[in-house]
């Protein structure tokens, strides 16, 4: 994640609304705007040009990046939800430009990991929760009320539909798109889509592909790679080798590979 700039240039200093409450400990950037009844406490430390809206609580110990947006009733750097949690020191980080929706919440990690990531230009919408040691890529999109357990990890560009669930150490790939309304009890391959209680793949994800704008090639061997991988005959195992030697090692061929060669929880099919 990007380091925080506290360069003066022409900038404003913090505009802090006399309702809210800043903790002496935090640090804030030029051209930082805190909303009505807003409350920052220790251990924070917001990148310029971040705007915190009305009634936002940012707990402690967070790190925001530049130019982020967070509106109403948001609520970010919580204790983890977690009984193992005995009060540890615990993080949490958040990239640039990433907004946060109205009551979305985000909680620190523990001290299996020591932190919860999300990253630059992500839409986090209304309701959702990301829980602790979760690790958010860049461009992540969760729509409203998703609500992921802890070790969550969501690769670059992936898209969740609201209101689904997402088990505890489930992985999402890169590019991958799950629909609303799913359960999540298992990993989503890079590049793929999935939806449903219980969870199907349902190809690639071609719409994301077009937005892209993902070369043909790209897209000819993802799909003869999917097709060996989920529409023969063979057994994951088998279908793995069967990829690896017959289908064109792009990056992101073997990206889908090693994906699916290192779940531990097991693929959605």
């Amino acid at each position: 994640m990007s380091e925080i700039a506290f360069d003066t240039g022409e900038q404003c200093e913090a505009r802090i609304h006399d309702t809210a409450i800043v903790h002496e400990d935090a640090r804030l950037g030029q051209d930082v705007v805190v909303g009505p009844h807003a409350i920052i406490g220790p251990g924070v430390t917001i990148g310029n040009g971040t705007q915190v809206g009305s009634n936002v609580l940012i707990e402690r110990d967070t790190t925001v990046g530049q130019r982020c947006r967070f509106s109403h009733g948001a609520v970010l750097g919580t204790d983890p939800q977690d009984l193992k949690y005995e009060g540890e020191a615990s993080h949490l980080y958040v990239g640039d430009r990433t907004v946060v929706r109205e009551y979305a919440t985000l909680n620190r990690g523990t001290k299996a990991s020591g932190k919860t990531v999300v990253g630059s230009d992500c839409l986090i919408m209304a309701y959702a929760h990301v829980a602790h040691d979760c690790e958010i890529g860049s461009h992540v999109v969760l729509a409203n009320s998703v609500n992921m357990g802890g070790h969550v990890t969501i690769e670059d560009w992936a898209i969740v539909g609201g209101v689904t669930a997402i088990h505890q150490f489930v992985r999402m790939g890169a590019h991958s798109f799950c629909g609303g309304g799913s359960r999540i009890p298992q990993d989503i391959p890079p590049y793929l889509r999935a939806a449903g209680n219980p969870c199907k793949l349902y190809g690639l994800n071609t719409v994301g592909f077009d937005r892209r704008g993902v070369s043909d090639d790209v897209r000819r061997a993802l799909k003869s790679a999917y097709r060996i991988l989920f529409q023969s005959k063979l057994n994951l195992s088998q279908a793995l080798i069967k990829a690896e030697s017959e289908v064109d090692q792009i990056p992101e061929v073997r990206h889908l590979l090693t994906f699916i060669r290192d779940s531990e929880r097991g693929i959605t099919t």
